[in-house]
C-alpha cells in the first residue's frame, strides 16, 4: 500500500538545477509546430514528489534512478513505468519517455516488515495558516494578470482590441468573478453548440458579441472547428 503525492507544475518557484537536456527521448515522435518546432527532448523544471507508505523509511530521500540508461531521470512517466515492473505487466510501454524514466519500485524493498509508528490520529488543528481571509481588493500579481488574460480565450475578449491591457486595473476580487464568468460562458457556448447540431469533438471558438450577452449563448455567435 502507497500514496503518491505530486505536482503537475512546478509553481514558479526557481530551481538551481539545471533541467536535464541529455538523453531525453521525445515520446512519440511529434514535433511542435512552426515556428520552434518543439521536439519534446528535454524535461522541464523539477517538482517536489512524496511517497508515503509503511513499507518505506521516514525521511527517506530518493535522488536519482539507477536506470534503466545511464540518462534515465524520475519524471512523471515514471509512474506508470513503476506500476507496470510492480505488478509485472507484459504490455508494451506507453511511449518512449516512459520505457525511458527512471522506476522506484526498489523503495518498497527496504524493509522486511511494515512501519507501525503511524499515527492513527491527526492532531487537530486551531489555528489557520492563513491570518485573514483573501485579500479580494489587491491589484494582480504578474500571474493572476497572466490567468486573466488565458480567461479572455475562453469569453472572446481577447480579440478585441483591449486585449493586451485585459486585466489591468482589475482587483483580485474582480479578476475571480471575470474568470468564473468566463468559463460559464464558454460552457454555455458549448452546449449551445450541441443543440445546434454540432459535433461533440468540435472546437468552439467565442466571439467578442458573447461578452455583453447576459441571455443565452445563441449559436449564432459561435464558430466551430
Amino acid at each position: 500500500m502507497a500514496l503518491l503525492i505530486t505536482y503537475d507544475e512546478h509553481g514558479g518557484f526557481y530551481d538551481h538545477v539545471p533541467t536535464p537536456v541529455e538523453g531525453v527521448p521525445n515520446p512519440d515522435g511529434i514535433i511542435g509546430p512552426d515556428p520552434y518546432y518543439f521536439a519534446f527532448d528535454r524535461l522541464g523544471v523539477r517538482v517536489p514528489t512524496l511517497l508515503i507508505s509503511p513499507w518505506i523509511d521516514k525521511g527517506t530521500v530518493i535522488h536519482e534512478p539507477n536506470g534503466p540508461t545511464p540518462q534515465s531521470q524520475f519524471e512523471h512517466s515514471s509512474i506508470p513505468a513503476t506500476v507496470k515492473k510492480l505488478f509485472n505487466l507484459k504490455s508494451n510501454f506507453l511511449t518512449k519517455r516512459d520505457a525511458w524514466a527512471g522506476t522506484f519500485e526498489n523503495a518498497f524493498k527496504l524493509r522486511e516488515t511494515p512501519r507501525d509508528d503511524c499515527p492513527e490520529k491527526l492532531p487537530e488543528v486551531k489555528q489557520s495558516l492563513r491570518p485573514g481571509g483573501p485579500r479580494e481588493d489587491v491589484e494582480l500579481s504578474e500571474f493572476q494578470l497572466e490567468l486573466i488574460q488565458l480567461a479572455s480565450q475562453l469569453n472572446g475578449d481577447h480579440v478585441l482590441n483591449a486585449y493586451p491591457d485585459i486585466g489591468k486595473g482589475m482587483t483580485v476580487g474582480e479578476a475571480n468573478r471575470y474568470a468564473e464568468d468566463a468559463v460559464e460562458r464558454f460552457l454555455e457556448a458549448g452546449r449551445a453548440a450541441l443543440r445546434a447540431g454540432a459535433n461533440e469533438s468540435a472546437i468552439v471558438i467565442m466571439k467578442p458579441s458573447l461578452t455583453t450577452r447576459t441571455a443565452a449563448v445563441d449559436a449564432r455567435y459561435l464558430e466551430t472547428f
